[in-house]
């Protein structure tokens, strides 16, 4: 009698702590990070951590190596920004990182849905999660914004692509990320999101919206002095970096009216932009046209 002959299993995949690292970068928030690294802790995947301390002057750094979540801390010495990112990711072994602030962590499971998503799709180099905010677990509102995405799909990205996220909610090829760069210094911190989407893209990256996959985010309530001004700033930086000549100029101008008339940070956004223009300029590398397309395109609903 004719056997059929057994389907073939498929390959087991390897555990996620083999293949995913979780960054944290901190600075002078000591309760903050260690609870972070206590849900970290907790989670089935037992990721290796790596936390960057940005020249924290209230013992952070020595709290997080007594701390049982086992932590590699790197401490460069000077606050970095968002390019300690940049140096957490050098530092990994692994093939994958995801990030965290020192106010969000991770969803049990969604580490190992990220590294299956990424083993899965080869050409993705940045999974945005989604998110939820606070004890609640509301919503974060750039949720919808990134589902309803305007780029054409890509039948190679498991979701909608996109050209933004937020860096707390984000996973990365290793190989993607410092084949793009990472962060770049300019902006050093503060909405620096969308120029490390564009250096991913024009490199051939994808960059996709994901959620199936979770992240968790406890804002303090009281936010960041300056956080608003540096994320105006850095829009206009950006522009200056990658976008047309032309939309640069449009948005530097509608800065500065908006600093004349005394909107709250604009002046000092403007200030910031003004001093680390020069640096922009030697840095200036205009998009592909394909790239510069997507972005005019999310300009539609975002100028």
């Amino acid at each position: 009698m004719h056997q059929q002959a057994p389907t073939p299993a498929a390959p087991a995949r390897a555990p996620a702590a083999g293949r995913i690292t979780v960054a944290v970068i901190t600075r002078n928030r000591r309760a903050s990070v260690l609870r972070t690294l206590d849900r970290l802790a907790e989670l089935p995947e037992r990721p290796p951590v790596i936390v960057v301390d940005n020249d924290s002057d209230d013992a952070t750094a020595a709290a997080v190596l007594d701390h049982p979540a086992g932590a590699r801390v790197l401490t460069p010495g000077r606050n970095t920004g968002a390019l300690g990112r940049n140096l957490a990711v050098r530092h990994a072994t692994t093939p994958y990182v995801a990030f965290s602030d020192d106010d969000s962590w991770w969803a049990p499971g969604a580490l190992a849905t990220a590294a299956d998503v990424l083993d899965t799709h080869p050409r993705l180099g940045l999974l945005a999660a989604r998110t939820l905010v606070g004890p609640d677990a509301a919503e974060d509102p750039l949720n919808s914004v990134l589902a309803a995405s305007p780029l054409p799909p890509d039948p190679g990205l498991p979701g909608p692509p996109v050209l933004g996220f937020l860096a707390c909610a984000s996973v990365v090829r290793r190989r993607a990320f410092l084949d793009a760069g990472g962060y770049h210094p300019v902006l050093f911190f503060g909405g620096e999101e969308t120029l490390l989407a564009y250096d991913l893209a024009a490199r051939g990256w994808g960059v996709a919206y994901v959620p199936s996959v979770t992240a968790l985010h406890h804002p303090d309530p009281g936010g960041r002095p300056g956080r608003s001004a540096a994320q105006r700033r850095n829009e206009v930086l950006t522009a200056w970096l990658r976008r047309p000549a032309p939309l640069a100029l449009r948005r530097t101008a509608r800065l500065a009216a908006e600093a004349v008339r005394g909107e709250p940070a604009a002046g000092a956004a403007l200030r910031g932009v003004l001093a680390r223009l020069p640096a922009a300029l030697r840095h200036r590398t205009p998009l592909p046209d394909r790239v510069e397309q997507a972005a005019r395109l999310l300009d539609g609903r975002h100028p």
